[in-house]
């Protein structure tokens, strides 16, 4: 059995997270519960750091906080001396209701409405990446108006497709992201900004994918970005100072995955932009980095209660939890792929296959299709791991299922971040009908 980050299991032969036992946590807050493994998250923001310092490369690492956004994880982060990514209004309010600092968040996404472009502005943030040429106009128009200057990145999409599933695949020519590289989009775009008065260009950004797993395809887009960068110097003398290469860098699921240590993307990086920049006479840029599930991902496991057994003989045995598709979409969205434990059990060998299933009403609520477990017994607690990114991201009310509580484990610590939801909770949104009066 592959454990995560600080993960043990204790004398008791329970699981235990941050140094605290699954099984006291269970007991002090219930399930569904999201427990991140806090340690873990910082030991790998200061493997990515550690990276580019020994290099001596100016950058930023920025969390790609879409993963897993509460005011609590914005804190630690701006502990750890990272940069924050946001992409929409909320997550940006959350950013400032945590105390982030404002000039390290970046501010992408596809369709910004104006009301968060001027929050952008209103609240003087360090950059927004922009999408599109609407996007373009749009910020134009305000910073004119509001007579306010703005770091932008133009972010491209420079023609990789990354080996990952089609729906977190994001580099590719036919991607609703950013200007095509190789159709005279970037270049247009390049030339609509980067003389304005109010807007500082500050270079280019991409995001290729996620969950990738080797150097390959963030070398390539390296070149082809340092490569226009370079072109611009030459025709325009105009020489950005930031390249801005994304996240989307790989974690272990399951035993199938092999992911490589953080250091190896940022060394592969570094090594390519320093050999194209030499190559075009160019001056090697800030490297900025966006890594989102791999800084908090396997820092996240979640605890549920077990239910309801039932086999279908000869096809396979279902063991039933007390969450499910609720507080964890990707299975049933993308067949994503998890690892499991009993974690008030952790110490036995595995006897049975059981296939997770949830409770919402849906024949495609199953988190895991193939659990290599002991025998299960009803109230027994599941353990699945990394549910750290895109799990309470992604989470919904469906089924009028309340969302669970976020617990943060640290060195035999543990404290709530999130409440969890309640039925009250549930309907506080709900207007009551008034009946029309017939005449």
């Amino acid at each position: 059995m592959y454990l995560y980050g600080t993960q043990t299991i204790n004398k008791d032969g329970h699981l235990t997270i941050g140094g605290t036992d699954s099984v006291d946590l269970v007991k002090e807050y219930g399930t569904p519960l999201y427990v991140y493994d806090i340690q873990l998250f910082r030991d790998r923001a200061k493997a990515f750091q550690k990276t580019f310092e020994e290099a001596g490369i100016g950058y930023q690492v920025a969390y790609a906080s879409k993963a897993f956004s509460t005011i609590a994880i914005y804190q630690v982060a701006a502990e750890e001396g990272l940069s924050l990514d946001v992409v929409s209004a909320g997550e940006l309010y959350t950013a400032i209701k945590a105390g982030f600092p404002k000039r390290k968040i970046h501010f992408h996404g596809n369709n910004k409405g104006p009301e968060e472009l001027r929050m952008a502005f209103e609240e003087g943030i360090g950059c927004i990446v922009v999408d599109n040429f609407h996007e373009i106009k749009a910020i134009k128009e305000l910073s004119e108006k509001l007579q306010q200057p703005m770091n932008i990145l133009l972010r491209v999409t420079p023609g990789i497709e990354a080996h990952t599933h089609d729906y977190i695949t994001t580099g590719q020519e036919d991607s609703k992201f950013g200007f095509d590289l190789l159709n005279g989009q970037a270049d247009q775009a390049f030339q609509e900004v980067y003389q304005h008065e109010f807007l500082n260009l500050l270079g280019l950004h991409c995001h290729i994918g996620s969950q990738i797993f080797d150097t390959a395809a963030f070398r390539l887009a390296a070149e082809k970005l340092v490569g226009k960068m370079g072109q611009w110097k030459t025709e325009f003398a105009y020489t950005c100072p930031v390249l801005n290469l994304g996240g989307g860098f790989g974690i272990r699921y399951t035993e199938d995955d092999e992911p490589l240590e953080p250091s190896v993307y940022v060394k592969e990086m570094i090594e390519t932009v320093k050999e194209t920049t030499e190559a075009m006479d160019f001056p090697v840029p800030e490297i900025w980095i966006e890594p989102g599930r791999s800084l908090i991902g396997d820092a996240g496991t979640t605890l549920y209660t077990i239910g309801s057994t039932k086999e279908v003989p000869g096809i396979r045995k279902y063991a039933a939890v007390d969450g499910g598709m609720s507080d964890n979409i990707r299975p049933a969205l993308y067949g994503a792929k998890y690892s499991s434990i009993l974690a008030n059990r952790a110490g036995e060998a595995a006897e049975e296959a059981y296939t997770i299933a949830g409770k919402c009403c849906e024949s495609g609520d199953k988190l895991i299709d193939h659990a290599a477990l002991p025998k299960i017994e009803s109230g027994d607690i599941l353990g699945v791991f990394c549910t750290g990114a895109y799990g309470y991201s992604m989470a919904s009310n469906y089924n009028r299922i309340a969302r669970p509580a976020v617990v943060f484990a640290e060195n035999g610590e543990h404290q709530l971040v999130v409440r969890r939801e309640n039925l009250d909770d549930l309907i506080k949104q709900d207007m009551s009908y008034k009946q029309q009066v017939k005449r």
